[in-house]
């Protein structure tokens, strides 16, 4: 298959990414992260969490974050809700759509979210039709598609059928994560072609970790295989919880540099990029995630 024309990057640094930063942020600066990186040409930011500061601390604030926006027409602002609560705080915040979480390992719903995979579709339902009715648009997330940290390998047919209740729930996109960055380009090439059986290609959407350095090989592989929507993160934000010291996210440097190597269009500026990055990595105290922008900066 040849390689898309262009693909659309889905910027979650603001949330995926910082969720699993130790150093604390405010309210203001991740207004100020979201606000740069729509000035960047994304058009699509995942800007908050709308889920109880309890289990995720970094996400508190996330309504007084989304009215702090400079919004960017034609910019998309996302945010995960987990449930009716959470989906009601992100439309009266004004989030453009919402995303909901699954996972493709038993084990991993049951210490994540305390339920079974049946259970976690089960909850999403009112969330679903509250959407619907309000004309929201929603997102779906799979969970360790790749690997699980208590299971091992997850058979992609396990993933498709995951991934096929949501789409069938009425999930306008699906993206497919490798939570633990364990997967390679041939396991990923077969989960996509496993999941294009029972979800529309042009409805899936890779989330990759680079945990084992492997991300951008497996976004390549995606490529193979027509996918053109991928998940990423400013200066590669966010740890990889079940691998102490590891990379997560892959940064979103990296990805902009592959797919302009390869000619494929994003609209977005990498330069940028480059720079929201480096100033963020330096506000959160912490090394910056990206290859690309450590290069630039000893070149």
């Amino acid at each position: 298959m040849a390689l898309p024309h262009s693909v659309r990057l889905v910027e979650v640094g603001p949330r995926d990414g910082l969720q699993n930063e130790a150093s604390p942020i405010s309210v203001i600066d991740k207004a100020q992260l979201v606000n740069e990186l729509a000035a960047c040409g994304y058009a699509y930011i995942e800007a908050g969490s709308f889920v109880s500061p309890k289990w995720v601390p970094q996400m508190a604030g996330s309504a007084e974050v989304f009215a702090s926006l400079q919004r960017v027409p034609g910019v998309t602002y996302g945010a995960l809700t987990p449930n009716l609560q959470g989906f009601e705080a992100a439309l009266a915040a004004g989030a453009h759509e919402v995303a909901v979480f699954a996972a493709a390992s038993e084990s991993f719903s049951q210490r994540n979210i305390n339920c079974s995979i049946a259970q976690s579709l089960e909850r999403f339902a009112p969330v679903m039709a509250a959407a619907k009715a309000a004309g929201v648009p929603v997102r779906g997330y799979v969970s360790c598609v790749l690997g699980c940290p208590y299971e091992g390998a997850i058979a992609p047919a396990q993933v498709a059928a995951v991934a096929r209740e949501l789409h069938a729930m009425g999930c306008r996109e699906i993206s497919l994560g490798d939570t633990i960055g364990v997967g390679t380009p041939g396991a990923t090439r077969n989960l996509f072609q496993a999941v294009a059986r029972e979800v529309p290609l042009a409805q899936l959407a890779g989330h990759f970790h680079d945990t084992y350095g492997q991300a951008l090989a497996n976004i390549y592989a995606a490529l193979l295989e027509g996918v053109s929507v991928f998940d990423s993160s400013v200066a590669g934000l966010g740890g990889c919880p079940y691998a102490r010291g590891a990379s997560g996210n892959v940064a979103s440097e990296d990805v902009l540099y592959l797919l302009q190597g390869l000619g494929i269009q994003t609209g977005i500026d990498l330069d940028r990029v480059i720079a929201v990055g480096e100033r963020i990595s330096q506000q959160l105290g912490r090394a910056n995630g990206s290859r690309v922008a450590q290069a630039r900066r000893c070149g």
